[in-house]
């Protein structure tokens, strides 16, 4: 498992099986997996969805539930 900071309050957890998950601030709302790229379809606020925009600049997403999300980062 990897951390990198890409932003201000944006934060990449590059898991070990490849997945890679975008926080805003402390929220998991964007992912790409072996399966797809993926956001999630709560809204949170402009900022957040500017993070995910940047993010995922060229890339057409998925929507998937915010229970996705937090099942990819779960302990």
């Amino acid at each position: 498992m990897k951390v990198k900071n890409v932003g201000s309050n944006m934060t990449e957890l590059q898991l070990n099986n490849g997945t890679s998950v975008l926080f805003s601030y402390e929220t998991p709302v964007a992912a790409g997996t072996v399966d797809g790229w993926f956001k999630t379809e709560q809204w949170y606020s402009t900022t957040t969805t500017k993070h995910i925009n940047k993010w995922l600049e060229g890339i057409t997403p998925q929507t998937r539930s915010q229970e996705f999300f937090n099942s990819l980062v779960a302990d």
